[in-house]
């Protein structure tokens, strides 16, 4: 065979399938912004910053609200979209393309990688070299991993929907930290000698410590920067475990090395020095992590706001992950359906019966992958990656039970496990059928994540999309009511006004919804002047007092505020204190539900004592949240109450890291200065 051509065929492959994705995805970039971009960077004053100072970019990167780490290096980058192009939703979703389709490459030099490993039984390539068909083969087949994964519609909000960046580019790290230690491994793997280990005057030790500071290097670096993008990168060393655990087995040397098709072979000298780095980067920090998790978990009020606890979390997310498999590899429309608000908890091994089926379902994929190791490596591999990923998000955190974007690295994991089966060389036995399904497969992933992208590309035709694909989701409905009011553009006599109401309604009617569809109601009768039913008042305070409010109750009470504050809305008084009573009568109310309160007393009641106060207790619950300080400052300064406006300016300017207030610190240092000369 000639290796050139060969190789080079791996290349195009790969270069194909990018063009196929970005085509695939083009007509989804001229959509809008959806759902959670609106708190994140549409409505979130910090990722728009007014120039690209480091004072403001530090605010950039500190501003997001989606946790408590911040998130810094996605907020970052959404920042600079922001000062190259605005908000056009457009370029923000055409970067999250770029970041798709390097990780994408990633992807595919990442399993290259993986294959040659499996191929190459010394594990060696420069002292054993694969052979050529072996690196041809590992070419292509690491070309349709990463075409598979590039174009499984499981991973498109990753890419379409704009908060998402900070998933990929998460991954974008991790992806970088595995492939560094891949090539670490066979760097230390490549300096033992066949008999004895390197010593420390040989050639061998100089290359084997290379290598280990190389798979150092690779597992603590890029889980830094990955964490600066989300907390998901922090399974990076649990990723690099896995990948240790199934194809270099620890070892120390080549010698004796069990490989496929020999798995009665003496087992392989245990590297001590592998396993004390796994100690240090895994072990240690995960029972650090345990330890500061785990007390806040076993509280009630953690779990206040969602209609799950952690024991029928566990039992729910044992479903939801069996799901994931089949939506990632034989994914339908209504599967994926974005919203999946509607899904049913389990509430005991038996209700539904699928929980118990897919408990007994994870236990046998489980033991199968520990009896694959041996024999099929790379096949339990996959299957480990993707059990893995799901450990974080699919486990005992409170996080909502679904989002399709968590399996934005698991399907990678699937893919590894399925794809090398299925692209088998023409002389395996079943060849032919395992080719057409593999086609049949690439055929339907692309087909489906171009007619999604597609309906991604226009607002109104994704709101229909998603509403008939999920019609007993709130949130589906929502949308739709949602996406018809701004089409209407508050004109009673549209004919999208007429048919917002029957979602909206729809939406409050159906199980688990929050007090959004309720909010949407009011605030576009209110704006047009309309009547409002008592019935959606009465509906919005019975959900208030059912529950401990979430943040989407949160921000409708906000909305509800803002339009009321601003006098485009004529809402009775006695309607929203009732609302607001019912919140905060829950224990713990947030500081957001708090200062939205002190806002609506302060500005709409003329209540300054009770804005005040509500902002104080705001700041008691958030210290560390500049906004809640600034507003108190400014309420002051317009009591004329000088000293307690200097004292709260001043425990505001011991948060202007970087600068990063000093636009906000300025013009209240300037009406403090003109207060005190008054």
């Amino acid at each position: 065979m000639n290796l050139l051509p060969s190789r080079r065929s791996g290349l195009w492959l790969v270069l194909l399938l990018l063009a196929i994705t970005a085509a695939v995805y083009w007509p989804g970039l001229q959509g809008s912004y959806l759902f959670d971009d609106y708190p994140n960077i549409v409505d979130n004053q910090g990722v728009q910053p007014p120039d690209a100072s480091l004072p403001s970019l530090i605010n950039a990167a500190l501003s997001s609200p989606a946790s408590d780490f911040k998130r810094p290096l996605a907020s970052l980058s959404f920042a600079i979209n922001y000062l190259i192009s605005g908000l056009d939703p457009f370029w923000m979703k055409a970067t999250n393309l770029v970041i798709h389709l390097l990780n994408g490459l990633l992807v595919f030099l990442l399993a290259r990688a993986l294959l040659l490993v499996q191929e190459d039984d010394a594990l060696v390539a420069d002292r054993f070299p694969a052979t050529e068909s072996g690196m041809a083969r590992a070419d292509v087949v690491g070309a349709l991993v990463a075409g598979g994964w590039l174009l499984l519609p499981i991973n498109l909000t990753g890419v379409l929907y704009v908060v998402q960046r900070m998933e990929s580019m998460a991954n974008l790290f991790v992806l970088i930290g595995l492939l560094g230690y891949v090539s670490g491994r066979r760097l230390m793997l490549a300096s033992a000698s066949t008999s004895s280990p390197p010593s420390k005057e040989s050639v061998g030790f100089s290359t084997y410590v290379r290598g280990f500071v190389l798979c150092l290097i690779s597992v603590t670096i890029p889980t830094a920067f990955g964490l600066l993008a989300k907390e998901t990168a922090v399974m990076l060393p649990l990723y690099a475990l896995l990948t240790e655990w199934a194809l270099f087995q620890f070892g120390e040397s080549v010698e004796n090395r069990p490989f496929p098709g020999a798995p009665d072979v003496k087992a392989p000298r245990r590297d001590l020095r592998v396993v004390g780095l796994y100690l240090f980067v895994l072990v240690l920090p995960m029972l650090l992590g345990l330890v500061w998790l785990v007390p806040g978990l076993l509280k009630p009020e953690t779990w206040a706001s969602r209609d799950f606890t952690l024991g029928t979390r566990l039992l729910s997310e044992a479903r939801i992950v069996v799901d994931y498999i089949a939506w990632t590899l034989l994914p339908t429309p209504n599967a994926l359906s974005f919203y999946h608000d509607d899904f049913r908890i389990s509430v005991g091994l038996t209700t539904p019966w699928s929980t118990l089926g897919s408990i007994a379902f994870l236990i046998i994929f489980i033991g199968a992958g520990i009896w694959l190791r041996s024999r099929k490596p790379l096949i339990a591999l996959g299957m480990a990656l993707f059990l893995g990923c799901e450990l974080l998000t699919g486990t005992i955190l409170p996080l909502e039970l679904i989002y399709e974007h968590r399996n934005y690295f698991a399907s990678f994991g699937l893919l590894m496990a399925v794809v090398p089966i299925l692209a088998v060389p023409c002389n395996r036995p079943f060849a032919l059928p395992r080719h057409v399904l593999l086609g049949g497969l690439f055929l339907c992933w692309t087909a489906l994540t171009a007619l999604t992208s597609y309906a991604w590309g226009d607002p109104l035709r994704l709101a229909e999309d998603l509403a008939s694909r999920a019609p007993d989701s709130p949130r589906s409905q929502y949308e739709l009511g949602r996406t018809y009011i701004i089409y209407s553009h508050y004109a009673p006599a549209s004919p999208f006004t007429a048919l917002a109401y029957a979602p909206l309604e729809r939406s409050a009617a159906l199980p688990g919804s929050s007090i959004l569809p309720e909010q949407a109601l009011i605030f576009m009768n209110a704006k047009m002047h309309l009547p409002l039913k008592d019935s959606w008042w009465r509906s919005l305070i019975a959900k208030l007092k059912a529950h401990t409010p979430g943040v989407q109750d949160e921000s409708s009470l906000g909305a509800l505020t803002q339009c009321a504050r601003e006098n485009h809305c004529d809402l009775p008084r006695d309607r929203m204190i009732d609302a607001f009573m019912a919140a905060l009568a829950h224990p713990h109310p947030s500081a957001r539900l708090l200062a939205t309160y002190g806002d609506y007393a302060w500005n709409v009641l003329n209540d300054k004592e009770l804005g005040a106060r509500m902002t104080r207790e705001a700041i008691e619950t958030s210290p560390n949240e500049a906004a809640y300080r600034i507003t108190l400052v400014r309420m002051m300064v317009a009591q004329g109450r000088v000293d307690e406006a200097a004292q709260a300016l001043q425990q505001l300017e011991r948060l202007n890291i970087g600068g990063r207030l000093n636009n906000s610190l300025e013009p209240l240092r300037e009406q403090l200065a003109r207060l005190s000369r008054e």
